[in-house]
């Protein structure tokens, strides 16, 4: 299977939205934050300094992560991961995280950071596989879902 990996276009802004409303739905629930970051991408991650990348198979959105800037300090966090239903368990999870490393890397950017759930233990046990450590997660996090907050320092 050859999955190619693009930056963010205009044409791939639904498939954004609908791959991470799935996404959470299956698992969650969708947050007000979700909302408005997913249905104005370019204000909320692009015009802030982050980027997005889809993974394609033919020409077919098929999955899709963000690296939103976090802070001044040079850290971003990875976010917005989604896989379509039907293409989970292919490793464009993992592949699309692997992609953000070694372009965060290349960019000199010096951490990135992310935020899950516990619940998700296949998530959680790949975030340790390519180095994230757990830390304290903030009492004021973004995500009232998550519970477990992870950095990896590049």
């Amino acid at each position: 299977m050859t999955i190619d990996i693009v930056p963010y276009d205009k044409k791939y802004a639904k498939s954004f939205y609908d791959l991470n409303i799935e996404w959470l739905k299956s698992y969650f629930y969708v947050e007000p934050y979700d909302e408005i970051v997913l249905k104005n991408p370019e204000d909320f991650i692009i015009d802030k300094g982050g980027i997005i990348f889809f993974a394609l198979q033919n020409s077919k959105v098929v999955g899709t992560v963000a690296l939103m800037a976090f802070d001044r300090n040079g850290t971003y966090e990875l976010t917005k991961m989604a896989v379509s239903t039907q293409y989970r368990g292919q490793k464009i999870g993992q592949r699309l995280m692997q992609y953000c490393i070694e372009f965060s890397r290349n960019k000199g950017i010096d951490k990135l950071v992310l935020y899950s759930n516990t619940r998700l233990k296949n998530a959680i046990y790949i975030y340790k596989k390519y180095g994230f450590k757990e830390v304290v997660l903030e009492p004021d996090s973004p995500y009232k879902r998550s519970n477990i907050k992870m950095e990896l320092y590049l």
